[in-house]
């Protein structure tokens, strides 16, 4: 087992993390290899659930990719982050800043380091710059995931709905201290 492996076990053990340690990188063309094995892992147990064979998972799977791709024209001056803990790959976080808010187009984090904090640390970074910029944190998620627990302990609202999705934001307004 390579040393970033090893390092990723640790994670699941309970090992606290050193939040110092993780760090943003733009994402290159060189990431994609990258970028399909995270997007594989945010679906696994959806595609376990229907026991699909090996290749036509692998199919749907980069069909989806380049379709989850399309976010780039969706949202062409958004910040496509790598997120990194101690110099290795660990997520993707895409940031659109705009007039009026910032929307957190997607994070996503391997299955190794979720629910170790890591998340937690980065939207408490994103709400602060937000918060600073005077605009609410705004993102999408879609029912019935798990990531939405974190998101109303850090104080996202439900703003909107369709039959699939969740509108969440966040406002937090940093009063001027008092004289």
């Amino acid at each position: 087992m390579d040393a970033h492996r090893s390092k990723l076990r640790l994670l699941r053990m309970n090992v606290p993390i050193d939040f110092r340690k993780i760090s943003l990188r733009i994402e290159t063309g060189q990431d994609e290899p990258f970028g399909f094995e995270l997007y594989a892992s945010t679906r696994k147990e959806e595609l376990d659930a229907w026991g699909w064979p090996a290749e036509m998972r692998n199919a749907f799977l980069q069909m989806q990719f380049k379709a989850h791709e399309g976010c780039r024209r969706a949202f062409p001056q958004a910040d496509f982050l790598v997120v990194q803990l101690d110099g290795r790959d660990i997520g993707r976080m895409i940031v659109d800043r705009t007039e009026t808010e910032f929307r957190l187009v997607d994070i996503a984090l391997l299955p190794e380091c979720r629910n170790a904090g890591v998340g937690t640390a980065l939207l408490r970074t994103l709400l602060a710059e937000a918060a600073t910029a005077g605009k609410p944190l705004r993102l999408t998620v879609r029912k019935g995931n798990r990531a939405a627990r974190l998101y109303h302990r850090l104080g996202f609202v439900k703003a909107s709905e369709t039959e699939m999705d969740d509108e969440m934001e966040c406002r937090i307004s940093l009063a001027p201290a008092p004289h």
